[in-house]
């Protein structure tokens, strides 16, 4: 448990074992980084390489210039890795090799040069003692195309793991039992809970 869980912010990646964390990053100066179908495509063929045997993913976004990700640290997150002298968890190694290696492809593919995302990834911890913080992030990230005004429901953004936990796909990345579980998320009632405005203020706890 986080000591002050839901202002809990690391920037050096330093995770808890068994905490939730919304987990975030943007193009550089705000810049666009999916540029077509196959970008997202490809970019979450690597979350599952890369993020999803790590950590257990409860709910992800990826927009035109920034993704959302809520995930469990579990064990293999926190595992250490040695790269000479220096020392980090194997989440924040497999974060760094993800953007890596989607940056190089889309440097190659766009003739781009520079940093395509922000130097940091955003890592806040949502943990706390009735859930709704952590709760409240994965409707968040659910419902960021909406609020961006890219669609007019969320189930219309491919992108998401809306889709998946609404019943209208049936994707694999996101260990949704353990979400319904930790996150005290209602089955009967998701679609209109999904739905709920979140106020100004309670954005700023989780970002």
């Amino acid at each position: 448990m986080c000591p002050t869980p839901w202002r809990c912010r690391t920037h050096i990646m330093q995770l808890v074992e068994g905490n939730i964390y919304h987990v975030y990053n943007r193009g550089n100066n705000k810049r666009q980084i999916f540029f077509s179908r196959e970008n997202y495509i490809y970019f979450l063929k690597s979350v599952h390489k890369n993020i999803a045997s790590c950590s257990d993913i409860f709910a992800w976004c990826l927009m035109p210039n920034h993704f959302h990700f809520l995930i469990h640290a579990n064990q293999n997150s926190v595992l250490e890795i040695n790269e000479g002298s220096f020392a980090r968890q194997q989440f924040s190694q497999q974060i760094k090799q993800l953007l890596s290696s989607y940056a190089k492809a889309i440097n190659k593919q766009k003739n781009f040069t520079g940093s395509l995302f922000q130097q940091k990834t955003k890592a806040v911890c949502v943990n706390d003692a009735c859930c709704s913080y952590a709760q409240t992030a994965f409707h968040y990230i659910h419902q960021n195309p909406m609020r961006a005004n890219l669609v007019t429901k969320m189930e219309e953004w491919e992108f998401s793991s809306f889709a998946d936990y609404a019943g209208f796909r049936n994707g694999n990345l996101c260990n949704k039992e353990l979400a319904y579980l930790l996150l005290d998320l209602n089955k009967e009632n998701f679609y209109t809970d999904s739905y709920k405005v979140i106020e100004d203020d309670i954005i700023n706890m989780i970002e």
